[in-house]
């Protein structure tokens, strides 16, 4: 499908995918869902993780499940939501973990672009969802996408932290190459389970492996 607005270099990479069947089902069905109903992100949002952080900037992958399903927060981007929305459980817990990691403080902004830009691809594996329903465009056929994505990435990149956060992202992430990536694996950073992700100095041992490789760390600020 040559008409997906996406970064030149995802579109690129991901070309086989546009035109496959299980596709064109997807964005049929996701089209009419937005003509018809409230779902989010903004349709302009859509692939907004791809458009911040394109495929050779890339340093960082954080996979999200859905996006946010309450008025105006999702943004595009896994566990980020816009500006002057409080911020949810999660994304409390990781920016806590950072300043016990780290010992600095982020901005208390819930929009993660600031680290998009830096090259941390903030990853759903569902890239939609209906107002108020959680996980209701699951099986559409957007995991099938983000699964290309994460292929896509391992074929063509090396030295990318990923960072898999409970079990349904480590499951996403059993393709990746350990041996040219660093895997961080952990808990899931919401309240059910943030105990046993606390700790996991994913963040300082992330920026210690891209300094490894002399590639400019990212300001978790």
């Amino acid at each position: 499908m040559s008409d997906v607005i996406i970064d030149k270099t995802w579109k690129k990479a991901l070309k086989e995918e546009f035109e496959k069947d299980y596709w064109n089902s997807l964005t049929k069905t996701v089209r009419e869902q937005y003509l018809k109903t409230k779902v989010y992100p903004p349709a302009k949002n859509i692939f907004r993780a791809f458009d911040l952080c394109p495929l050779n900037k890339a340093k960082v992958v954080i996979v999200g499940q859905d996006p946010y399903h309450g008025f105006s927060q999702a943004n595009g981007l896994s566990f980020s939501v816009n500006d002057g929305i409080p911020l949810p459980p999660s994304l409390q817990n990781i920016y806590k973990e950072i300043h016990d990691d780290l010992g600095i403080t982020p901005l208390q902004s819930g929009d993660l672009s600031r680290w998009a830009k830096q090259g941390v691809l903030m990853l759903n594996s569902v890239l939609t969802v209906l107002a108020n329903q959680p996980a209701s465009h699951g099986g559409l056929g957007w995991e099938q996408f983000t699964d290309a994505v994460i292929r896509v990435l391992n074929d063509k990149r090396t030295h990318i932290v990923y960072m898999l956060w409970g079990r349904y992202a480590q499951t996403k992430g059993e393709v990746i190459d350990r041996t040219k990536n660093l895997v961080l694996a952990s808990a899931h950073p919401s309240p059910y389970s943030a105990t046993n992700f606390f700790g996991n100095h994913h963040f300082s041992r992330c920026n210690e492996y891209l300094k490894k490789y002399k590639i400019t760390p990212i300001d978790w600020r």
